[in-house]
């Protein structure tokens, strides 16, 4: 009988299950969508109940596909975006909206309605902000709780619970309130190196309320990724899922997170020895996240982190990122006025937009690095959401240079490439902060949706020295989750033996083409001119009458 593992990877718009065999190897998958709410102010919500029924339909279609008999199923595991989840002490769902909507328990991690409480809690300059990079994010959840206390008190009083979304999906499989320490490390400032909560820093920021309750509501028992919760599955969850009672479930991970684990441990074809601190990973989804381990803390400005056991236990992670990349191509593409005859002809011949332009953009050029130059004369600037690092500022703002009036296809195609150059220059920034300050990097392994892509790895290899690799499985995430299960289930007996066991990398983009080097150190340029361009214009417009930094969200 096969021995079979799942990983349960919620993201932003959806949840997906992978079936995989104890080698890795991926044997079915599936998805089931996520409603998701936008309000005016910044505000994005969820439902944690709709969340469950769409991981227990992705799990049962994947099971069905995979044709594995449940009993083969050996470990289960789960990853999740960085929302906050509010229950009350029952463990019900409990209002974070002010819509007062019961059902929309969920602050979404992209919600920006915190940012006047980030900037109040990084003015106080406490010490434990030097291990988020100096600066916590509206993205991180000891903003949004104090938010919740300050806007909406009655949701904050009756809160029970307040869960990363990781952790939430555990407690419900497994009924254990047990943390991760990825969760807490980085996204709630516990000091896991220390093995604590800073009692002075949550009653600085005016969370001391949770400090004299002993931090029963946002977790008491903290635990390393993989490790075995409660007694696996309960009775309710496993005959949700269609699994065994007791199927072991590892501690969660952070989504990103998880395809790092899935990633940066892979097996080389050469054979050699695999050093995880000279590998980065980068996780390209609707955002994007660049993650670097290493055996000592790494101080970097504006780069969160360095956090212990954030992902590989006992290593530090640093972790760089952008809070707009998928999101913000496809924001390009469909402002664009050949959006709709784009898409028609996309769906036509089976594809994605993106999917459909990039092969397109390839039939012009004679290598995928040379399909950068089609963007010599539009400069995309794509912090639509803010920068999420290095340099930490959640109000900057896209600026496209070099519009014209042409509206056809290849007009689209010129403002795809330059909204890849655009990203792949932010990863760049955070690149090169990581090596100022020790971090050793040779290799990069690229995951998510977009990093399938020959244009998008040649565009970040050329950008950033790396060589660039792609895993060899396609869903590097849900192998990553797929792992907490194996470790859970004591088929392996750390996550460096899964990642070993269950990994391996692909193949390496090619070198930059003559002259590349120059044309991308020259719109680089201009990339850092449009980011002072914004940070100036932004300083011209405060205090004219509208809102100013310190009310925006």
């Amino acid at each position: 009988m096969t021995q079979a593992f799942i990983g349960v990877d919620v993201g932003t718009s959806s949840a997906r299950a992978g079936v995989f065999d104890g080698h890795g190897k991926l044997l079915a998958a599936a998805r089931h969508p996520i409603t998701i709410w936008h309000e005016a102010g910044g505000i994005v919500e969820q439902s944690s109940a709709q969340i469950w029924d769409a991981c227990v339909t992705a799990v049962k279609a994947a099971m069905m596909e995979a044709a594995v008999p449940p009993s083969a199923v050996h470990g289960l595991g789960f990853d999740a975006t960085c929302s906050l989840v509010v229950l009350d002490a029952a463990g019900q769902p409990l209002t974070v909206s002010p819509s007062g909507d019961p059902a929309r328990n969920v602050i979404v991690w992209m919600d920006h309605r915190a940012a006047a409480e980030t900037r109040r809690i990084n003015a106080t300059g406490d010490e434990v902000l030097r291990y988020v990079g100096g600066s916590v994010s509206p993205e991180m959840e000891i903003p949004k709780v104090l938010w919740l206390k300050t806007h909406l008190p009655r949701s904050y009083a009756g809160a029970g619970h307040f869960f990363d979304l990781a952790d939430y999906l555990t407690f419900r499989a497994t009924g254990s309130t047990a943390r991760s320490m990825c969760t807490l490390t980085c996204k709630w400032n516990y000091l896991s190196h220390e093995q604590r909560w800073s009692a002075s820093y949550l009653d600085r920021v005016g969370l001391g309320d949770l400090v004299t309750e002993d931090f029963r509501r946002i977790g008491r028992d903290i635990v390393v990724p993989g490790r075995a919760l409660g007694t696996g599955l309960t009775l309710a969850a496993a005959a949700e899922l269609g699994l065994p009672p007791g199927t072991p479930v590892g501690a969660s991970l952070i989504d990103a997170h998880a395809g790092g684990v899935g990633m940066i441990g892979g097996r080389a074809d050469d054979g050699g020895p695999v050093d995880v601190c000279r590998r980065l990973a980068y996780i390209m989804g609707t955002s994007a996240c660049i993650m670097a381990s290493t055996r000592e803390p790494r101080f970097v400005d504006g780069v969160w982190g360095p956090y212990f056991s954030g992902m590989v236990p006992g290593l530090w992670l640093n972790e760089g990122g952008q809070s707009a990349a998928g999101a913000a191509i496809d924001h390009l593409l469909k402002a664009h006025p050949a959006h709709g005859e784009a898409r028609d002809a996309a769906r036509g011949a089976g594809l994605d937009l993106p999917t459909y332009l990039e092969r397109r953009i390839l039939t012009q050029v004679a290598t995928p690095g040379e399909a950068a130059r089609l963007a010599r004369d539009i400069h995309v600037f794509p912090e639509f959401l803010g920068n999420r690092s290095p340099f930490a500022d959640p109000d900057a703002r896209a600026i496209v240079a070099g519009l014209d009036l042409d509206d056809d296809i290849a007009s689209m195609e010129r403002l795809f490439v330059a909204g890849l150059c655009g990203l792949a220059y932010g990863l760049a920034d955070v690149v090169e902060a990581f090596r100022a300050h020790g971090v050793a990097c040779d290799l990069m392994v690229i995951g998510g949706g977009a990093g399938r892509s020959a244009l998008v790895r040649q565009i970040m290899a050329d950008t950033t020295a790396l060589t660039v690799a792609l895993p060899q499985t396609a869903e590097p995430v849900l192998l990553g989750a797929a792992m907490l299960g194996a470790v859970a289930s004591g088929v392996y007996p750390s996550v460096d033996d899964a990642m070993a066991a269950m990994s391996a990398i692909g193949s390496p983009s090619a070198p930059a083409a003559a002259g590349i080097t120059d044309f991308h150190r020259a719109k680089r340029r201009i990339h850092g001119l449009m980011r002072e361009l914004d940070r100036a214009s932004r300083g011209v417009m405060r205090g004219t009458g509208g809102e100013d930094e310190s009310t925006m969200v």
